[in-house]
């Protein structure tokens, strides 16, 4: 698989992540959401940290979270550019591709959104707002929509520690970049022998 199809997937991969987190951004407020069915909805939330929101305590957490994607990412770049120059397997280089294009898209959110949105807490935010963002370069929050409660009700009263809980099963909200990220680790794990194969000459 060539380089120049390798971009390809990543640039599609943030014109659309980045479309719908600006679209949500500018159309949503924080919490807003829309019931496509049952099991999918669209709601609005921001994520100042890791996946599932974790966050690295301290007021350096948030800084040091966005410089470590950054200077994770130069590294996929490369595995991704040495793993083309190798003609490593087609199934290898998607998975790179999308993990890229993923973190990628994140990033962005990291280190543009504050500056160039408002808040979105109980209005719509705009674009380049005349008194400023919401934060400063490098302490954006990334923008999930993507909400797939499959089931949600109270556990039964005979299971320990939580019977009679209400859960909600899957409970995590995402986005298109999170998307990317997950379906490429899941392609090198479930494809693991056919995706690290040794190189074609």
């Amino acid at each position: 698989m060539s380089l120049k199809k390798a971009v390809g997937i990543i640039l599609l991969i943030l014109l659309i992540d980045q479309v719908s987190k600006i679209y949500i951004k500018t159309h949503f407020v924080l919490q807003d959401q829309v019931v496509v069915f049952d099991w999918f909805r669209i709601l609005f939330v921001e994520n100042e940290g890791m996946a599932w929101g974790a966050k690295i305590p301290g007021n350096y957490g948030k800084i040091i979270l966005t410089l470590f994607r950054i200077g994770i990412l130069p590294l996929i770049g490369y595995w991704l550019y040495d793993s083309v120059k190798k003609n490593a397997s087609k199934i290898l280089i998607v998975g790179i591709s999308l993990i890229f294009a993923g973190a990628f898209g994140n990033i962005i959110d990291s280190i543009f959104y504050g500056v160039v949105f408002d808040s979105s807490a109980g209005q719509l935010a705009t674009f380049m707002p005349e008194d400023g963002g919401y934060a400063g370069l490098f302490y954006g929050r990334v923008v999930d929509m993507l909400y797939f409660p499959i089931w949600e009700g109270y556990l039964p009263e005979w299971l320990p520690i939580w019977g009679g809980d209400y859960f909600t099963f899957f409970n995590a909200v995402f986005n298109i970049a999170d998307m990317a990220i997950s379906t490429g680790v899941g392609l090198l794990l479930v494809f693991n022998k056919r995706a690290f194969a040794k190189e074609k000459s």
